[in-house]
């Protein structure tokens, strides 16, 4: 932790000095063409110590993934409740089981019923599929920020559009009650699949951790396509995206379609209700924050301020900003900063996720296909939570 501390002053020293660059040679807020290039390696220099601080975070994270003891799952057969059989999902045999298929070997015990042996589907072991969201939120923006739940049918949330109002009455005056009014948003599942190709090669090899593999390979491929439809997912046969005109309540829309004033970030912070500002962050893409960067309040102070402790994001106003690479960029109409309480977002997994080997479809490569699935929605149940900046269009 000590070399991110020292990664993190020096990214500190290096954007106080591309303050201090513009402040200096800047005029009337405009830099000539030399400077401005000068400036902008400036930037990108502090971008790329950005990068090498959450490659050295990721790589402290793992590290204490490793260390930490595994689970104790439950070596006993389990017994029988009301007279049905229990799961043995757990169990250190069926987890021996499952790992033994996936590399082709003949399971050892007769734990592997649930599957269907003739299409090689199974269920993943329990600390499979649980090592296999943590990977997930290390590499999703929205879902570390989301609300996530579990369900194992179409998921119903009721929705207060009203609320009840009081008011003063005097004596043997008359009074109107409010009528509350609800709706219901519908969370389903969506289904989302990636595939990784293992040569026969590692497989036989003893050294090669095919689980981490997996969990890598599949943890990535659907961490980019989940945090896509996230951002920007149109609801039809995928989430519904915060940054769409579902997604949240337009806070502000620029004077300009081409750019950010400082005033209209401050404005987008002022539209959301105090109450959701005690968990508010903000997200965007890389592109528009390298705009907004450049931009001071009314006191000359610069708006964005880099993060000093490790593990912690940089802020801006004072609240965490967030970056996704499928937030939208600065165009007509484009909705391309959000600002609010993300618990607001609702990210719905149905149950588990499941594995099968294909042993045959890539014989020809000398290759065995593992395909994974998953079934998830998301969508914002209270757009008021959640402010978008609109492009002027």
């Amino acid at each position: 932790m000590k070399k991110v501390l020292e990664m993190r002053e020096k990214r500190a020293k290096a954007w106080d000095a591309a303050k201090a660059f513009l402040d200096t040679r800047a005029k009337d807020g405009v830099l000539s063409p030399e400077d401005n290039a000068t400036y902008d390696k400036m930037l990108a220099d502090v971008d790329a110590m950005a990068h090498q601080i959450a490659i050295e975070e990721d790589r402290v994270a793992r590290d204490a993934a490793m260390a930490q003891p595994t689970s104790s799952p439950i070596t006993a057969k389990p017994n029988a409740q009301n007279g049905k059989p229990i799961s043995p999902r757990a169990t250190a045999e069926y987890r021996e089981d499952f790992l033994n298929l996936v590399r082709g070997k003949r399971p050892i015990h007769n734990v592997m019923e649930e599957g269907t042996p003739s299409t090689g589907g199974y269920i993943v072991p329990v600390e499979f599929d649980s090592t296999l969201v943590q990977a997930l939120a290390r590499e999703n923006v929205i879902r570390s920020l989301a609300k996530v739940i579990t369900t194992a049918a179409p998921h119903r949330i009721n929705v207060a559009l009203t609320d009840v109002s009081a008011d003063w009455v005097a004596e043997s005056g008359t009074f109107t009650p409010s009528t509350p009014t609800f709706n219901q948003l519908s969370l389903d599942a969506f289904t989302l699949r990636a595939a990784a190709l293992v040569s026969e090669e590692l497989l036989q090899d003893s050294m090669f951790d095919l689980e981490a593999y997996l969990i890598d390979n599949f943890a990535r491929a659907f961490a980019a396509k989940e945090e896509q439809a996230f951002c920007v997912g149109t609801g039809s046969g995928q989430p519904t995206g915060i940054f769409t005109a579902n997604g949240g309540d337009v806070g502000v829309t620029t004077a300009t379609a081409a750019d950010i004033k400082a005033d209209e970030i401050i404005d987008l912070t002022y539209s959301l209700k105090d109450g959701y500002k005690k968990n508010a962050a903000f997200v965007l893409s890389s592109a528009t924050l390298a705009g907004i960067r450049k931009l001071k309040d009314g006191n000359g102070a610069y708006m964005w301020q880099p993060s000093l402790q490790a593990g912690q994001p940089d802020r801006l106003l004072g609240f965490p900003v967030y970056v996704s690479q499928y937030a939208p960029t600065i165009a007509a109409g484009a909705y391309t900063v959000a600002f609010g309480d993300f618990q607001n977002y609702w990210i719905a997994d149905r149950s588990g996720r499941t594995v099968r080997r294909a042993d045959e479809l890539h014989i020809a490569n000398l290759q065995t296909g593992f395909y994974a699935f998953q079934r998830v929605d998301g969508k914002t149940v209270l757009p008021e939570g959640i402010k978008l900046l609109k492009q002027h269009a």
